[in-house]
């Protein structure tokens, strides 16, 4: 472990960059030589360009994509979302408390918790597992106020302007 004092970091808002700021701490962190894991929940449409990225910078950053390709229905997820989204928290326990990774981010995290795909109650718990040397990142939009409450550093991505909302497309190397 290369942390004196790791911290609980939660990227979160309606704006675009939550995700990228995400990756760009594990590019940081990676580049000092820390052991980065990124489980991305309800991602499982890849490949995109980290995951890419992320083999040319292994060992040190790892990146597991789950869930199914495709949006997840927010008023009645299926029950193969959420038994994935079950497997990823408890990968995601595994890593954290197993004291290989430096750095633990779980991507869209705070979606699945607002899609009713993971309780809250158990983030907050995972929350409390974290070993003290190990930083811990919780992306995705509308962060529970209890994880909010529970984090370190709260970070709110407002979005004032899209290019989506002009017609511009996801575009690789960009968004994807």
């Amino acid at each position: 472990m290369k942390l004196d004092q790791g911290c609980i970091q939660v990227y979160t808002g309606n704006g675009k960059g939550k995700t990228t700021a995400a990756l760009g701490l594990a590019f940081r962190a990676a580049g000092r030589g820390f052991q980065v894991l990124v489980i991305q929940f309800m991602k499982g449409g890849g490949p995109y360009g980290e995951h890419e990225a992320a083999k040319r910078l292994a060992p040190e950053l790892t990146i597991i994509a789950t869930g199914r390709p495709g949006w997840v229905n927010r008023e009645n997820p299926d029950p193969e979302d959420v038994r994935l989204a079950r497997v990823a928290f408890d990968m995601a326990r595994e890593a954290l408390t197993g004291e290989r990774y430096d750095l633990v981010i779980l991507d869209e995290i705070n979606g699945a918790v607002s899609f009713g795909l993971i309780p809250v109650d158990d983030v907050l718990e995972l929350m409390t597992l974290k070993p003290p040397r190990v930083e811990l990142v919780l992306t995705g939009r509308n962060a529970d106020e209890r994880v909010i409450a529970a984090a370190d550093l709260v970070t709110e991505m407002r979005e004032i302007k899209h290019y989506y909302r002009a017609g511009v497309p996801a575009r690789t190397g960009i968004e994807k």
